[in-house]
């Protein structure tokens, strides 16, 4: 991965790790409460609220390549019922683990030999900046991963009527008289069949009036 743009250590998501010296085994624990980020979870479906606070603990260890960051987000996070469109609020707790590599030292803390041509390595691999890390790009992966893809209020959820709408969970007995259309069609043919004996019996009435009048 590319070196980020110079980090701000005034972003509450930028941690500085000079504290640890580069000494294997140092450790270091952080705890601190954010407002949370713009579009921090699933967008359209569920996510922290921009401004919400988040709290994060974060476990900081010294290793010979880098900084190897450990950590737990939690906030609440709100979206909509995918069943019965309602809103819902759902506690998250998001854990996270990254290495932060120092960019200028190999795995043993001495300055780099001559570098090796290996852009997947590079693309996969976060560095320190001046000692510094942002946190952000973590803590966003974390999130979406803990965040259902499909949150439902309850797990029993009915959801909607699929004929008025109705919220099922609000009126357990809410149902529809419907006729079955094969069975409206037997209904409409034995309308035309009994139409039809009757015209045939007023067909033979009048033989039967008439030997009545003689």
């Amino acid at each position: 991965m590319a070196l980020n743009a110079r980090l701000d250590h005034r972003n509450p998501l930028v941690f500085d790790t000079h504290e640890l010296g580069r000494r294997p085994g140092a450790l270091q624990r952080l705890t601190r409460t954010i407002d949370a980020p713009r579009d921090l979870g699933i967008q359209g479906v569920i996510g922290v609220p921009e401004g919400a606070p988040v709290e994060l603990e974060l476990r900081l260890e010294s290793v010979m390549e880098g900084v190897l960051v450990t950590g737990t987000a939690r906030a609440s996070a709100e979206g909509e019922c995918v069943r019965c469109l309602e809103p819902l609020e759902q506690v998250l707790e998001a854990d996270f683990q990254e290495m932060f590599s120092y960019p200028d030292a190999d795995d043993r803390g001495r300055p780099k030999a001559e570098p090796v041509d290996d852009a997947e390595d590079d693309e996969e691999t976060l560095f320190l900046e001046d000692g510094l890390f942002d946190l952000e790009p973590l803590l966003r992966d974390a999130v979406v991963l803990a965040l259902p893809m499909q949150p439902v209020c309850q797990d029993d959820c009915p959801g909607l009527c699929s004929e008025c709408g109705a919220r099922l969970a609000d009126d357990p007995d809410h149902h529809h008289d419907a006729v079955d259309i094969r069975w409206a069609a037997l209904q409409g043919l034995a309308g035309s069949l009994e139409d039809g004996e009757k015209d045939e019996l007023s067909g033979a009435e009048p033989g039967v009036d008439e030997k009545q009048e003689k």
